[in-house]
């Protein structure tokens, strides 16, 4: 978000050279591979017509609606949920939903009294919908979900933001962290369908500021799970500030207005247990108001390290010391600020290897008229902005972007990347009882050479509707191969968007788990095939805006029927390996079970 509702004279100058860089970069190409041309060769033309994605929601079950409780006062929460999670909390092998829910933040005014009166069943409260998935005639998968809310246990009745998941215990199950305006919340998952709140019982308290987005990460490598949350602004419902845009109306006010609060990290000391480490392990960062979580081995030494998007601030990556304690290296790295030594509004955020070179690279989504960006790193842990030469920059200026993953949309072997879009700044022109800040979502495919074709007109109409987009989660919701996205919007109904093109192609689907069964979050893949290169994919829940992605991995193999080899970085450092694996199919690798790779391998 900007100081001004408006572009200020660097983001001006920034968005003019984009857009002179990119075209000179697609005239040395001959103009045959244009990032921001769908009809060009490659960019699309292999894939079949018709409908890419296919919004599924409403018929699949999911008939919630999210409610922000603005009633015309503008408060500053109101802009900034809902995430949204995909997770397998029954064990029964395909992904639950997790839909955070707001409530009115004026003390006195009623539900009815907001702008948008609420439109989904049931009280105001975080819902959890029962993935029933079930195969008909034919072997066609049938997509049914059932919301589950009032037997689960969890009443998350606070004005929610987001959600991560996985197993604080260790016991096979995956649990449930939730931000909130206000104190956040861990629901601790029994095993029997239900969940019992213990974030105060289990260590992790009230704290200042506001957590958005969260990661579950193994840091110290210990086999038990750590938790990162993301804090954004220093604001009360008191601060009584206004804001208007360049048109004198008053509007949201930008994160600065408030001033950012520090990040918190637990670590978990056994059991699901955790103590704040915060003010030991995080020294020296610049925080500001966080936004995007991701976790990654940036400099390949096999210990994980926490990427953070701020908003407006410098980003920060805290590189892991091996000793308990994280470095911000990111003014050093190249990962702070933009090519031209600016800081931006960093939403989301996500990292993959989407060069296929072995190394984890980054992707932010920002405000309009920034471009996202694109860092490619070194494999060293150093990045050079490549935001322009991609296309993936000048093919956003248009766009407020805030959920993104790195994920093989067509299984073509190269990561793709969608964007959930919203602007900050109100629409002029939308009808009255709406929440007017509003685009529509965009896809960039891969092209396999450092360069992304812009090809969200030939994905769908689920790619023309234009809507207050927020949080994203990523995952294969119907188990058939491919990736589908959940989609939530601010004040509006959730998406549910299935993938109807990756199965075309060969994928393999991996759960990765250890010996109690929890999914092994940092685990790094290579499958190995002779003449292609290696393609590397990591286990996370993270990434993305305030949301919960599949842990699951699934891997695109083109056309190739090749049976590869699977190789395995467990978060520990142990490697395995399964050789000869079948293809087109899901199956679970459990730690200590695979061949001990070959040194060197």
């Amino acid at each position: 978000m900007s100081t001004i509702h408006g572009l200020s004279s660097l983001a001006a100058l920034r968005a003019v050279l984009l857009l002179l860089l990119s075209a000179g970069c697609a005239a040395e190409s001959g103009g045959d591979a244009g990032a921001n041309d769908p009809s060009a060769v490659a960019g699309a033309a292999d894939l079949p017509a018709g409908e890419w994605f296919t919004d599924e929601a409403a018929a699949s079950g999911l008939d919630f609606v999210h409610f922000n409780g603005a009633a015309g006062r503008f408060h500053y929460p109101e802009l900034l949920p809902p995430g949204v999670g995909l997770f397998d909390y029954d064990n029964d092998g395909d992904l639950d939903v997790y839909l955070v829910q707001g409530r009115m933040l004026d003390a006195g005014l009623k539900p009815e009294d907001a702008l948008i009166p609420p439109a989904g069943p049931g009280p105001l409260r975080g819902r959890l919908y029962r993935n029933d998935l079930a195969l008909g005639p034919g072997g066609a998968r049938r997509l049914r979900f059932t919301d589950v809310t009032a037997e689960s246990g969890i009443e998350a009745d606070g004005y929610g933001l987001g959600v991560a998941a996985g197993d604080v215990n260790n016991d096979g199950w995956t649990d449930l962290f939730l931000t909130n305006y206000g104190p956040d919340a861990l629901y601790v998952n029994r095993g029997d369908g239900t969940f019992t709140e213990a974030a105060a019982e289990r260590g992790i308290g009230p704290t200042a500021g506001f957590g958005v987005s969260a990661a579950f990460v193994d840091y110290d490598r210990d086999g038990w799970l750590d938790l990162y949350v993301g804090h954004n602004v220093d604001y009360t419902l008191e601060s009584g500030i206004e804001c208007g845009t360049l048109a004198d109306a008053r509007d949201y006010c930008p994160p600065e207005t408030y001033g950012g609060t520090p990040d918190h990290l637990y670590r978990n000391t056994g059991e699901g247990r955790f103590a704040d480490v915060s003010e030991t392990a995080l020294v020296g960062g610049r925080f500001g108001p966080a936004l995007g979580v991701s976790t990654a081995d940036f400099d390949g030494d096999g210990w994980i390290d926490v990427y953070v998007a701020n908003d407006g601030t410098e980003n920060l990556l805290w590189i892991n010391q091996r000793d308990g304690t994280f470095r911000d290296t990111g003014l050093l790295a190249g990962a702070a600020l933009s090519e031209m030594g600016m800081t931006e509004a960093s939403m989301g955020v996500d990292a993959a290897d989407f060069d296929n070179d072995g190394d984890e690279d980054l992707f932010m989504t920002h405000l309009n008229g920034q471009g996202n960006n694109l860092y490619v790193n070194d494999g060293s842990g150093t990045f050079a902005d490549r935001s322009t030469g991609s296309g993936l920059g000048a093919g956003s200026l248009a766009y407020t972007g805030w959920g993104t993953t790195w994920f093989d949309f067509d299984n073509d072997g190269w990561l793709d990347v969608l964007v959930v879009n919203g602007t900050i700044t109100a629409l002029p022109g939308r009808p009255a009882g709406q929440f007017p800040y509003d685009q529509r979502r965009t896809l960039f495919r891969n092209l396999g050479n450092g360069r992304f074709a812009d090809v969200s007109g030939q994905a769908g109409e689920a790619f023309a509707l234009s809507e207050t987009g927020r949080g994203a989660a990523f995952g294969d919701v119907d188990n058939d191969g491919d990736v589908d996205v959940l989609v939530g919007n601010d004040a509006g109904p959730v998406r549910l968007l299935v993938n109807q093109v990756g199965e075309r192609r060969r994928w393999l689907g991996l759960r990765l788990a250890g010996s109690g069964g929890r999914d092994m979050l940092g685990a790094r893949v290579a499958v190995v095939r002779d003449g292609v290169p290696t393609l590397w994919r990591r286990v996370r829940s993270d990434g993305s805006y305030a949301s919960a992605n599949d842990p699951r991995v699934v891997i695109g193999l083109g056309d190739s029927d090749a049976r590869p080899t699977v190789r395995v970085q467990w978060p520990d450092g142990t490697v395995e390996e399964w050789r000869d694996v079948e293809i087109d199919r899901w199956m679970t690798l459990r730690a200590g079970v695979g061949a001990a790779a070959q040194p060197g391998s």
